[in-house]
């Protein structure tokens, strides 16, 4: 039970995640200037680089460092969760289709993720490993 206070942050936001990608498509609201912008892209980012960040972050809290290797894996799989959303998007969501190009969001969010835990350590962790 004790892990679990270090990744419930992540665990909560993985399932938010999941919820928000398999809404029916006439649930989701339309706007034609954020349809022209792409916002969907930036929502996939910011939501896949929060993946990255808040599982990194629990990583530091438990065991006060993360190696590069960890924060490589945790985007492979914040990427390969994207991907498996798609596909459930496409076989199993109403209204919902595949999108390479949400795919690309979700990993480049994932690598920003890795960005912004480095920046958040440096800024608010004493010690914080380099």
């Amino acid at each position: 039970m004790k892990l679990l206070r270090y990744y419930t942050p992540a665990i909560l936001w993985i399932i938010l995640i999941l919820v928000l990608c398999t809404l029916p498509g006439k649930d989701i609201p339309s706007n034609s200037f954020f349809d022209k912008i792409h916002f969907d892209k930036f929502v996939h980012f910011g939501l896949f680089g929060g993946i990255v960040l808040f599982l990194s972050l629990g990583i530091y809290w438990q065991k006060k460092h993360v190696s590069a290797g960890t924060l490589v894996l945790l985007v492979i799989c914040a990427a390969g969760y994207g991907l498996a959303i798609e596909f459930i998007q496409e076989y199993w969501a109403i209204g919902r289709s595949f999108d390479m190009f949400d795919v690309l969001a979700d990993t480049l969010g994932a690598i920003a993720g890795v960005w912004v835990f480095k920046i958040v350590r440096s800024l608010f962790f004493k010690n914080a490993d380099k």
